[in-house]
């Protein structure tokens, strides 16, 4: 139940774009369209599904002090955490790497759309802002760090597809001022959004 609920706040209430403004420039750059916005979203959230987990392990059985006690009580006293951000990083990159080449393999045509920005998940603060969260919140179980990724990569996905639908509709159908339109009204637009996501911050399971 408590990893459920981790599930679900991950999504609303601690939402990695309304709730931390994190992942916000491939956020603002991808979402003009709702199957290239879906497609990165899945991507994101994937790379959070994975990653968390693996930063887990690390932390747990290399990283933290004492953590590499199941070595030999030689280790006992090894605090590997110094190395934290850059072995994050390090993973972060790998498995990008992993998804740039699944996608350019059986979807060229979103490979093609998503351009640079397929890459840039390496440096995506919204996937390295899940693996610091982690290690702040200090998750209990591997278990916990997959519901937590999963949560938090839905919420991204639910933000960037739904401000893509929007930013559609604003294109055909609104008559937005010469100096808001593009990335100023999707700045408006996505402060709004964050207003109304506010509205979940007493949810309770």
């Amino acid at each position: 139940m408590e990893n459920f609920n981790i599930f679900i706040r991950s999504i609303f209430v601690d939402n990695m774009i309304f709730a931390y403004f994190l992942g916000m420039c491939s956020f603002l750059a991808v979402s003009k369209n709702v199957k290239t916005a879906f497609g990165l979203g899945v991507a994101v959230t994937f790379m959070l599904v994975i990653t968390l987990p693996i930063n887990y392990l690390l932390q747990t059985y290399v990283l933290s002090d004492g953590a590499l006690r199941w070595l030999s009580e030689d280790f006992a006293n090894v605090d590997l955490s110094f190395l934290s951000l850059i072995m994050f990083i390090a993973v972060i990159a790998s498995m990008t790497q992993l998804v740039e080449m699944t996608v350019e393999k059986f979807s060229p045509a979103l490979y093609s759309s998503l351009g640079i920005f397929l890459p840039l998940i390496a440096v995506n603060c919204a996937i390295l802002g899940g693996s610091l969260f982690m290690q702040q919140r200090d998750f209990p179980s591997i278990v916990t760090a997959v519901c937590a990724g999963g949560g938090w990569g839905i919420g991204w996905l639910l933000a960037i597809v739904a401000i893509a639908a929007i930013r559609e509709r604003v294109a055909q159908y609104s008559n937005v001022p010469g100096p808001l339109k593009g990335i100023g009204i999707t700045f408006i637009i996505t402060a709004l959004m964050g207003i109304a996501f506010m509205s979940f911050l007493g949810i309770k399971i």
